[in-house]
């Protein structure tokens, strides 16, 4: 039965004015907490609620029942005896609602929190912001908060309360500009927004700190308790400071999860995080590779941008399973002693509707004039790095990542289009710095405070900085005016040495340079050797159709450079199916071609990879000065026969190590260079070796010096070179 009207103002609080109802029904009331839930007056508790749609609202209060009168519209009213209670609401249909009054609680956030929040400094912005299921005077549900400066009011919209968002408006916390509620009985997996109302109009948005997010093209955030984990690996945590210092082996197979692997007995779905617990870290353990990098995992609304594109950066992809499962994955990788980097997305995000974008109305995280905060070559919206909350924002999310997923670094893409104003745009699209010049301060600023809050919070991370300008001590410490990063790819050298590989033998000794050159700087920074994703995709074909020549000569050339970077100064990172020579560039759209894996020639560029991380990882020389001069001396180059010989050399004790190159289809018998030691160099590895697919041609295992001086040194070798190849020696004997 419906509830009886009472419109008389005798038989309302006499607080509750007309225009208070009128403003609540309409959803628009400036201050609903002021007016909304218990309300004590002459010792007497009144009860307001507001209830959209509902025929009667009932009051519980232990074993009394107390129906609450209508008072207009859908507010209801009533005096009800004791400070604790639920509300039911009955509606026409004959359903039920029952829950606490989220009116009836204390705000959760401190004044501490909101200073935080206020002065751009709190580092676990995650665990006040956001949606978090939690006991709450002693009560269990879900407190919601969210930052919207600008707007005029904030209400949260779910399942729980039919999209209505009338039912749950926040309350402002102070000044900062957060909105926050507490609304009890709404637990893990519920679906919610934020209905956010402006001058510029009214916008659902998903949370900006939300853990986790519908399954795209469904925007909703879903309430993600990430708690109660229960880590079991320790033993990595404490030992992986030792893995990420630049003297250690670090070869990394970057991964697309989408695309790694199909399970086409299933619709050709994506493997889950579960199952890529045990498939991928078990390849990759297999391969010998020390990290895996995975592509962005951050929630993101559209397939093809890879993950480039996020809109939830504080929630894994639901893609492949939820947040604990996630978490799975990068416990299994630990339990395998596998590092995992994250590719981190902080120098764009998308203007989709239910994004960042104008998300209170105005621009709060991107910049309002479109000269700084729209990127050309990706249409998408550029971070206002001098907002001291929207960096605080980034900087806690690289903090929330290591903290709660317990990630051993991050890969930061598209650093140059973050440090140049005038990136990828011409005189008039861009506003010079204050000094009238094209860096961007704030954002220089940002990455130096990300890479000291994270270094600073996490012993054995690593940061990796996408960097492809000269910008100067991307890999230095800030205290030593650098940007901090751990590690920078070498795009110089990726790009070199390509273009060298892709040229006919026959020419390629007109560019020697390309292949020697990149030493010049290769200790300038802590360099990674890339390459990745971007390298087989949009019509750049696979490494393998790189390769001039016939299908001998491809796979020959293949493995010769592959065994050229890994022996190489630097630290190696390989995109997944280049290990095997994927035919055919990648596609996100399925698996890679794991039948090509299977077959002779490409199996054996993947025994290849697989022998090159052995030898990477057990010979010191090759490694321990990846990043010094000291570690390296050229031995001999010759660009009429485009060979090249160079020793790498490790600390006092470690066996130095000869590499030579030939990168002719040209055999080359009684090839003498000199080395830096007298005794035996064993061969520890040869491109042409018959288990790689070559002819076998080599030298018998190693040979002897002669006292022949050669090339500055006191002695020399004679070696047989076999075409297309890379050999290595590693000393063995005085």
């Amino acid at each position: 039965m419906a509830a009886p009207s009472h419109t008389d103002p005798g038989t309302r609080p006499a607080f509750l004015t007309a225009n208070d109802i009128s403003a609540l029904n309409a959803g628009d009331h400036p201050a609903p907490f002021d007016v909304l839930g218990p309300h004590k007056i002459k010792n007497r508790r009144w009860i307001i609620a507001l209830k959209p749609g509902a025929v009667s609202v009932t009051a519980h209060v232990g074993s009394k029942d107390t129906e609450l009168l209508r008072l207009d519209g859908d507010v209801f009213a009533a005096p009800v005896p004791g400070k604790s209670y639920t509300l039911t609401a009955h509606y026409a249909d004959g359903t039920t609602h029952m829950a606490g009054d989220p009116f009836a609680y204390d705000p959760v956030l401190t004044d501490f929190d909101q200073y935080l929040v206020g002065e751009g400094t709190h580092k676990e912005l995650w665990r006040v912001l956001g949606a978090h299921v939690m006991s709450h005077q002693g009560t269990h549900g879900t407190h919601f908060a969210v930052w919207a400066p600008n707007a005029r009011k904030v209400s949260v919209i779910g399942d729980f309360n039919g999209w209505d968002g009338r039912q749950h408006p926040m309350r402002r916390a102070g000044i900062t500009g957060v909105w926050e509620t507490f609304l009890p009985g709404v637990g893990d997996g519920a679906l919610y927004k934020y209905e956010i109302t402006s001058d510029a109009g009214t916008a659902l948005k998903a949370d900006p700190v939300g853990f986790g997010s519908q399954h795209p093209p469904e925007k909703a955030s879903i309430v993600r308790d990430i708690t109660g984990y229960g880590w079991k690996d320790a033993a990595w945590m404490k030992s992986r400071a030792a893995r990420a210092d630049r003297g250690q082996p670090i070869s990394i197979y970057e991964v697309h999860l989408g695309s790694w692997r199909r399970r086409y007995d299933d619709g050709g779905r994506p493997l889950s995080y579960k199952e890529l617990a045990h498939d991928l870290i078990g390849y990759v353990k297999h391969m010998g590779f020390t990290h895996i990098e995975l592509m962005p995992v951050s929630e993101f609304p559209f397939d093809g941008s890879w993950g480039y594109q996020p809109v939830g950066i504080y929630a894994p992809t639901i893609r492949f399973g939820p947040p604990h499962e996630f978490r799975d994955l990068i416990e299994a990788a630990h339990a395998s002693e596998i590092g995992v980097l994250l590719d981190w997305v902080p120098g764009h995000f998308p203007t989709d509707d239910h994004g960042l974008a104008k998300f209170d109305g105005t621009a709060l995280y991107e910049h309002a004039d479109p000269r700084e905060g729209f990127h050309q070559d990706w249409n998408t919206l550029i971070y206002n790095y001098g907002r001291v909350e929207v960096k605080n924002y980034l900087v806690a999310n690289a903090l929330y990542w290591m903290e709660e997923y317990h990630l051993d670094g991050l890969r930061v893409d598209a650093v140059a289009s973050m440090l140049y104003r005038d990136y990828s745009r011409n005189d008039g699209q861009w506003v010079p710095n204050k000094d009238g010049g094209r860096e961007n301060y704030e954002a220089i600023d940002f990455l130096k405070d990300m890479n000291v809050a994270v270094y600073g919070a996490n012993a054995g991370v690593m940061t990796v900085a996408e960097e492809s300008t000269s910008f100067p001590g991307v890999s230095q410490p800030v205290h030593s005016g650098g940007l901090g990063f751990g590690y920078k790819w070498n795009m110089g050298w990726m790009n070199d040495t390509l273009r060298y590989m892709e040229k006919d033998p026959v020419y390629r000794q007109y560019d020697h340079h390309l292949m020697t050159f990149p030493i010049d700087w290769a200790f300038s920074e802590n360099f990674i050797l890339p390459i990745s994703h971007d390298e087989v995709v949009h019509g750049k074909g696979s490494m393998l159709s790189k390769m001039p020549g016939s299908d001998w000569e491809k796979f020959a050339n293949l493995r010769a450079y592959y065994a050229y970077m890994w022996m190489f100064p630097g630290k190696k990172l390989l995109f997944m199916g280049c290990e095997f020579a994927q035919p055919a560039e990648w596609s996100h759209d399925g698996e890679l071609d794991w039948g090509a894996a299977e077959q002779p020639a490409h199996k054996g560029v993947q025994k290849l990879v697989q022998d090159l991380n052995v030898l990477y990882r057990a010979t010191p020389a090759l490694f321990a000065y990846d990043c010094e001069a000291r570690g390296f001396g050229w031995l001999g180059n010759d660009p009429a026969q485009s060979t090249i010989a160079f020793a790498r050399f490790g600390t006092d004790g470690d066996a130095p190590v000869v590499v030579v190159c030939n990168f002719t289809p040209i055999e080359r018998v009684g090839f003498q260079i000199g080395v830096p030691a007298a005794g035996h160099w064993a061969e520890v590895l040869n491109t042409d070796a018959s288990s790689y697919g070559g002819g076998n041609r080599g030298n018998l295992g190693g040979v002897t010096t002669s006292t022949d001086p050669r090339d500055g040194q006191d002695q020399s070798i004679t070696l047989t070179l076999p075409p297309l190849s890379v050999i290595v020696l590693r000393h063995t004997q005085e």
